[in-house]
């Protein structure tokens, strides 16, 4: 009979890719490692799974444990598991990601975590592990999302200047969108609310605050709609995929 005994020597961990939007900037959320290897790192919110959990429960309480965020929706990307990834022997990962507000959350770091910070996804360079291919991998997800579902409305506060919904889109997609055909685009799609209110407190001339109708969006996708951000017009009959 074959000697199995190899095939359970490789670890598990998960690690955990969220971001938010702040200051007209795409953000992620990281921590500076306190243990070996890579201790004083920056790092994602990642660790090992327990040999009695499954892998979306190790996910949500790595991330609790590290970073103090609860409740929060986290998607599966991947799995990596290049030979060397871990200095310390064979170790795979799976790589979850999710969208937050920012200000809905207060960090509190823990466990191996010396710190948690959001940093700006543009400036998040050397960190940890692998942990900048496994950062791209999400990002080029999030990217691919943004166009096909409204997912960017995630990170946006309730109420929300078009500015601000544009500005979080170029951020995303890493390119300069034109105003006037960005907002043709938003606006007629039919899906944000015009709340009749303007901005209070801002230095410049106060902008008009909309909000997301997901209610509409739902009846709109019970109907085959796709939200595509390169064309102005909805369309019937045709499936979303990733």
């Amino acid at each position: 009979m074959t000697d199995l005994g190899n095939f359970f020597k490789s670890a598990f961990t998960v690690d955990n890719v969220i971001f938010g939007f702040d200051e007209g900037d795409l953000k992620v959320l990281l921590i500076k490692r306190g243990e070996e290897p890579y201790k004083d790192k920056w790092a994602l919110p990642g660790y090992f799974v327990y040999s009695e959990e499954d892998l979306d429960t190790a996910a949500k309480r790595v991330l609790n444990e590290l970073t103090g965020l609860n409740n929060v929706y986290l998607e599966q990307v991947r799995t990596f598991g290049t030979v060397g990834r871990h200095p310390l022997g064979r170790v795979i990962t799976i790589a979850y990601y999710s969208l937050v507000k920012i200000s809905d959350y207060m960090l509190q770091p823990a466990s191996i975590a010396r710190k948690a910070k959001w940093h700006s996804v543009a400036k998040a360079r050397d960190l940890a592990f692998d942990h900048n291919e496994i950062l791209d991998a999400c990002f080029q997800r999030l990217k691919r999302r943004v166009r096909s579902r409204p997912v960017g409305f995630e990170l946006l506060p309730p109420k929300f200047t078009l500015t601000e919904l544009q500005h979080l889109y170029e951020a995303i997609l890493e390119t300069e969108l034109d105003k006037r055909n960005f907002r043709k685009k938003i606006l007629s799609m039919n899906l944000l609310v015009n709340l009749k209110e303007m901005q209070e407190g801002v230095a410049h001339r106060p902008a008009r605050l909309y909000k997301f109708d997901r209610k509409k969006y739902e009846e709109f996708l019970a109907e085959g709609y796709i939200f595509d951000l390169s064309e102005s017009k909805k369309k019937v009959g045709k499936q979303i995929s990733d």
